[in-house]
């Protein structure tokens, strides 16, 4: 029995969680309105005096033509939901249309009895993509539709309500950006006196307990030869090539050895690196290879499970936790810096999550596939707020900077790059409303425990 045969059902329902899928819903509805098709969704077409359960119950009963259902554990784990799948369900059987149902992938979900074998329309890839292949299949199904392409006005009346409001009062935000504060003096080329041979030469690079990088027959590094000699008195002696001051370095490299200034700075970007990477390593932060950069992340011996970091020495004292557990997997936070020259020295952070197995109440085996690692990432992470993203950020710069209000890494012979501890802040002239503030205790909560933050009404 096709869609025109079952008319007057004209109504495609949307069957959501709220709010979960309420920017979804109001993103999707008003672009299949443009395309003829006629969309019920509670969250505009509840009038305030209905009886929102006896409305949409009878919506689907009697004016659906099909019901589009929003997937993902999340949503699927709703009471409300439920009961409009179980009324769905009986509606397929006594229309005679076994894709009545039609289920919209958001995230991978757990399989329902019933509708287990239903094929879906993928938006998890993307919305665009996913609204494409559904147009598609209204259309194969014949679902009614009209010239005038009327869009309704709420949605994007719903969404301004939504939206975060804006007062006129100055507001200072946090940034990602650590500021380089002091920069070693000197830029130094070292080389051994006599041959290392090529894999004893890399293989002194990676032993070196200050940043170095293998250059013409030596080493660019921040170290002195004497600071070589030190810290590999079985190779012998080292002697300097040449050094010049780090500004001059940076603003003009090297004309001699033909180092232009691109040539410097790129070297100098990867000092800084490095200088970091060993550092974290030194403190006991994890080294972690994500596919575009190394990651320093709070692992074990470093911080137990649950434990809170106290951080912000000024102003209000709040704590972060940097390790936990969600989903039955262990979840660890970390970063990766990658130092830039422009517009002036700093190193910008990346928020990393790298999730384990759970081995009882401890941290077991690395999840190894990188897929899993992305479908955990979105599914724990997307219900940590900014604030909570930001706690724990200043919570893994506490760590590094421990009593200080700097982090300093060591770059050898003394010098060091010294950072402050503290993000860069920019004020902004108007001030966001925050929405929803909860305490730190909420923050923690991953998004399968979110249920107890919603009343049974927004079910």
């Amino acid at each position: 029995m096709t869609a025109k045969e079952i008319s007057p059902r004209t109504k495609i329902f949307i069957s959501k969680a709220t709010p979960g899928d309420d920017a979804f819903a109001t993103w999707l509805a008003p672009r299949l309105e443009a395309h003829g098709y006629e969309v019920f969704a509670d969250i505009l077409d509840l009038s305030p005096g209905d009886g929102w359960r006896l409305k949409i119950t009878r919506t689907l009963q009697d004016e659906a033509v099909k019901m589009l259902l929003c997937c993902s554990d999340e949503t699927l784990a709703r009471e409300g939901v439920l009961e409009e799948i179980e009324i769905a369900k009986d509606l397929s059987r006594s229309l005679d249309d076994r894709r009545f149902i039609v289920p919209l992938k958001m995230r991978r979900f757990k399989k329902l009895f019933g509708i287990g074998g239903l094929q879906y329309i993928d938006f998890e890839r993307n919305w665009a993509g996913g609204l494409t292949r559904l147009l598609e299949f209204l259309e194969e199904e014949n679902v009614p539709r009209s010239d005038a392409r009327a869009i309704q006005s709420g949605w994007a009346a719903y969404r301004r309500r939504q939206a975060v409001a804006l007062r006129q009062e100055p507001e200072v935000l946090t940034s990602n950006w650590l500021r380089v504060l002091t920069v070693p003096d000197e830029v130094y080329h070292v080389r051994p006196i006599g041959s290392l041979g090529e894999k004893r030469s890399a293989a002194l690079a990676k032993e070196s307990p200050f940043p170095v990088l293998e250059y013409a027959g030596g080493y660019l590094s921040f170290a002195t030869a004497s600071d070589f000699e030190a810290a590999f008195p079985a190779t012998g002696r080292f002697e300097t090539v040449w050094s010049v001051a780090y500004a001059d370095f940076n603003e003009n490299g090297h004309p001699p050895s033909s180092l232009t200034s691109i040539d410097a700075r790129r070297h100098l970007v990867n000092l800084f690196r490095l200088a970091w990477e060993m550092q974290c390593r030194k403190q006991g932060f994890l080294q972690h290879i994500f596919s575009n950069g190394s990651a320093a992340i709070a692992s074990d011996g470093k911080i137990d499970i649950g434990k809170r970091i106290r951080w912000g020495r000024q102003g209000q004292r709040r704590s972060s936790v940097l390790r936990n557990i969600a989903r039955k997997k262990v979840w660890e936070f970390g970063v990766t810096a990658y130092p830039s020259l422009f517009p002036f020295p700093h190193y910008r952070l990346k928020a990393r999550v790298l999730f384990s197995e759970l081995d009882g109440i401890k941290k077991g085996a690395v999840i190894d596939d990188p897929r899993a690692q992305h479908r955990l990432r979105r599914g724990v992470c997307s219900a940590w707020r900014n604030r909570a993203w930001h706690g724990r950020l200043m919570a893994i710069l506490e760590l590094m900077a421990g009593e200080s209000p700097y982090v300093t890494l060591p770059t050898g012979g003394g010098s060091y790059i010294v950072l402050d501890a503290m993000p860069v802040q920019v004020t902004v002239p108007v001030t966001a409303r925050q929405l929803h503030e909860l305490g730190e205790e909420a923050e923690e909560k991953d998004i399968s425990t979110l249920d107890g933050f919603f009343g049974e009404d927004e079910a």
